[in-house]
């Protein structure tokens, strides 16, 4: 039996299948954990989400900030649907669509495996969490999602205020703030405010921000994480987390690593399909 936690898909089908074959995958006996954003500008966004759907009973997902984005907009007007682009309009409009959004509403912000010592999001962590805190954070999110009160959620996701998570906020706010933390964070400050506009390499960001797990007097957290989001920074590993959103739409590699309760974590990847852009900047 071997766990497999699997970077950005983003739509990119082939190279998810391609992937899947090279760890001969199966589902009778492994798992699969995805980092989120499985969905958008990779090409074929409803034939990812009917595989990973197929293969559910092995799978654990983290959403990601493109999955929670396709989320909301499935609560608005068809006209207004019609006005996102094509790729997305093929998920909003397929017949089974709706089996789609209630499986995906029904999926976790944030997964924790004592026994193999790992966690996975598909961000990053609040400074001033410890893995219990954050824990708590994600489920009071995944309990709305769940539920038949998810679109109050959805429909206030969008804002980047408050910018940071602190344990004062209520309501929405306080789910925004975790939601923002868990999905969208690169950078912060040391009281957890998020720069939403840096998305470089570090080195590159603003004073007084740091990547989110290097803020300094952070909290520290018995366990290994394993994320995406952050594709300029590409695949890395130091101070317990692993990311490995390589950037597989942007013409870089879809990466799976096999997670092991004490050993390093190994790593197997795919090459992007020729056609896919490089993203700018990218090396």
């Amino acid at each position: 039996m071997a766990t497999y936690a699997i970077g950005d898909v983003q739509g990119c089908y082939p190279e998810l299948q391609r992937l899947l074959e090279k760890l001969r995958f199966d589902p009778a006996v492994d798992r699969l954990w995805f980092c989120g954003d499985l969905v958008n500008r990779g090409g074929q966004s409803l034939e990812t989400l009917r595989l990973i759907h197929s293969l559910r009973d092995s799978v654990v997902v983290t959403l990601g900030n493109h999955d929670l984005s396709l989320l909301a907009i499935a609560l608005r007007r068809q006209d207004a649907q019609s006005k996102v682009n094509p790729e997305l309009r093929e998920v909003l409009f397929a017949e089974d669509a709706p089996v789609l959004f209630e499986w995906m509403r029904g999926q976790k912000l944030m997964h924790h495996d004592e026994q193999l010592g790992w966690t996975m999001v598909h961000a990053g962590l609040a400074p001033i969490w410890t893995l219990r805190q954050a824990l708590r954070q994600a489920q009071d999110v995944e309990r709305e999602l769940a539920s038949p009160r998810h679109p109050r959620v959805l429909k206030n996701l969008f804002g980047n205020r408050p910018a940071a998570w602190t344990s004062r906020l209520q309501g929405i706010d306080r789910m925004r703030a975790s939601i923002n933390t868990l999905t969208r964070m690169r950078y912060c400050d040391i009281h957890g405010r998020i720069d939403f506009e840096s998305k470089g390499i570090p080195g590159t960001q603003k004073p007084g921000m740091y990547p989110w797990f290097e803020v300094p007097g952070m909290r520290r957290r018995e366990t290994r994480i394993v994320c995406g989001h952050w594709s300029t920074l590409g695949r890395f590993a130091g101070m317990g987390v692993y990311m490995i959103d390589t950037g597989c739409v942007w013409g870089g590699k879809l990466t799976a690593i096999r997670l092991e309760p004490h050993d390093e974590p190994e790593y197997i990847t795919v090459n992007a399909e020729p056609h896919r852009k490089r993203m700018p900047g990218a090396d």
